[in-house]
């Protein structure tokens, strides 16, 4: 489109994975980003890497940007012709502002769209075990906000007819005024017995929750310290959330986990963990290109029926492998006769992606399992065999396959390149409390992450180390840190076994 056009996206009530489709497809597209506070971070991955991002976050009594600021941001950005994203936490409309900044465009003459989001008085109270409606409880539910707008003469909430309202309440942006909205419904005759909760960061790794009833939920929240961003809910279904409470009750929920792996590869362990309850944070160490020199893999390939195996130490081989069948123009029918042997499951799954099955896997992940599994099936003297690798790939592989007998080829098929954390990421990484656990699934996961973060900050946090196996687990102890964890298996799946054997014996 030339023209430029303004998108009032909900991202949703922070869960990532609860954002529309419709959503997700126009960050892939924006020329510029515009996001608040309760926006998942990791949505703002999804856009262009060039695209313009620009924090206007508000929080209470601290605001980036005013809100006629914004209205004339998104004015000016759509002026020049952009595709903009404007991605406000849960729906635009639902206490979003959202229907300010659309008037704004229109009296601007500046297109838009509004695409909805699920927001947080349905979402986070399903997430607390919390249903809005229930046929045997109540048929309806208020959507109210906890916070006019200051200096307003008078209020627009009518306690009294909320007091008398049959169904659910959902008070948004209240925390401030709890007692205010507690002690006006009781004056105004709601039953002070009446079942009471607040939900904080709902459907994220760091929900709350806490129940009380109408007359005590106050003080219940006080003692728990219990902040904005939270929803009130007042009702008799919060009585079903002791029965039906899920999201809080998964192994590794509310644990705070850093995936250091390639950003390209680290979505599968992400899925994975927060599956399992866990904040994830993505802080690739490392990242994956293409090697200096192409050639070798290239004529490797052209001449592969000289090989009488290829190893396949990794995914990424696999991926670099069949990259280059394809610019010479080849497929898998090129390998018929040469045998093919991968390190794990992992590597076997992304091989089968290209239509091989492995004639040999080793049952431990290591180069002399490798050497040893492939003495069993065949004779190594004098056998040809291609080991496409990352470049800075250890050579204990090729010389026990040269002890063998074999005449090992040894090619850098990709390289791994540190990746660096912005400083900002890294803050706020190890403020507060900082991570639980930090996972590290090669050798040079550990060493670029220690460069980037600091060996000293990382001694001195209370983040405990898990690592995929005894190469990884060595690296970490020339650091003079600590593997807490190592995986039996030394697989993803492995890996993430450990961190629950290790979760369940602190319960």
């Amino acid at each position: 489109m030339s023209d430029g056009c303004v998108y009032l996206v909900g991202a949703g009530p922070g869960d990532p994975g609860l954002m529309t489709i419709r959503g997700r497809d126009l960050l892939r597209q924006a020329d510029a980003v515009v996001y608040d506070n309760l926006a998942a971070r990791r949505l703002l991955d999804e856009a262009p890497g060039d695209a313009e991002m620009i924090y206007v976050g508000k929080q209470a009594a601290a605001h980036t940007l005013k809100q006629e600021q914004i209205n004339e941001l998104l004015v000016k950005l759509g002026s020049e012709g952009k595709q903009v994203v404007r991605l406000k936490g849960g729906d635009p409309f639902v206490f979003g502002r959202g229907g300010e900044e659309a008037l704004a465009l229109v009296e601007a003459g500046v297109k838009f769209e509004v695409v909805p989001g699920i927001t947080a008085g349905i979402a986070a109270l399903a997430y607390a075990g919390i249903p809005v409606t229930h046929r045997n409880i109540t048929s309806s539910m208020a959507l109210i906000t906890g916070h006019e707008m200051p200096g307003k003469a008078e209020s627009y909430l009518d306690y009294e007819a909320l007091a008398g309202w049959p169904g659910t309440l959902g008070f948004y942006m209240g925390v401030k005024n709890l007692p205010k909205i507690t002690a006006s419904l009781i004056a105004h005759g709601k039953d002070p017995a009446t079942p009471a909760a607040l939900v904080r960061w709902g459907t994220t790794a760091r929900q709350e929750t806490v129940t009380g009833t109408l007359e005590t939920i106050t003080d219940v929240a006080t003692a728990a310290g219990i902040k904005p961003p939270a929803l009130i809910v007042v009702g008799h279904v919060v009585a079903l959330r002791e029965k039906i409470s899920w999201f809080e009750n998964r192994p590794l929920f509310g644990k705070k986990i850093v995936v250091t792996r390639a950003r390209l590869q680290a979505s599968r362990v992400t899925a994975q963990l927060e599956a399992l309850g866990a904040e994830v944070i993505e802080l690739p160490a490392i990242r994956i290109e293409a090697p200096d020199d192409s050639a070798p893999l290239d004529q490797a390939v052209s001449a592969i029926q000289a090989y009488d195996w290829i190893i396949f130490t990794s995914a990424n081989g696999v991926d670099a492998f069949f990259g280059a069948m394809e610019r010479a123009g080849l497929d898998a029918r090129a390998l018929a006769g040469v045998k093919v042997c991968v390190i794990g499951p992992g590597t076997a799954a992304k091989l089968a992606q290209f239509g091989l099955r492995k004639d040999a896997q080793p049952k431990a992940y290591k180069a002399s399992e490798i050497t040893e599994t492939l003495a069993k099936i065949d004779d190594l003297n004098g056998k040809k065999i291609l080991c496409p690798r990352a470049d800075i790939a250890p050579k204990e592989l090729i010389h026990d396959l040269e002890a063998r007998g074999a005449e090992a080829t040894d090619i850098a098929a990709y390289r791994t390149v540190g990746e660096t954390p912005g400083q900002e990421l890294l803050d706020d990484l190890f403020a507060d409390r900082g991570p639980d656990w930090i996972t590290f699934t090669s050798s040079s996961t550990v060493t670029n992450f220690v460069n980037a973060v600091g060996l000293d900050r990382l001694q001195a946090s209370n983040a405990k180390l898990a690592s995929i196996g005894p190469v990884t687990s060595n690296t970490i102890r020339s650091f003079d840190l600590t593997a807490d964890i190592e995986a039996e298996s030394h697989t993803i799946p492995g890996l993430i076994d450990a961190l629950l054997i290790a979760q369940k014996s602190q319960e």
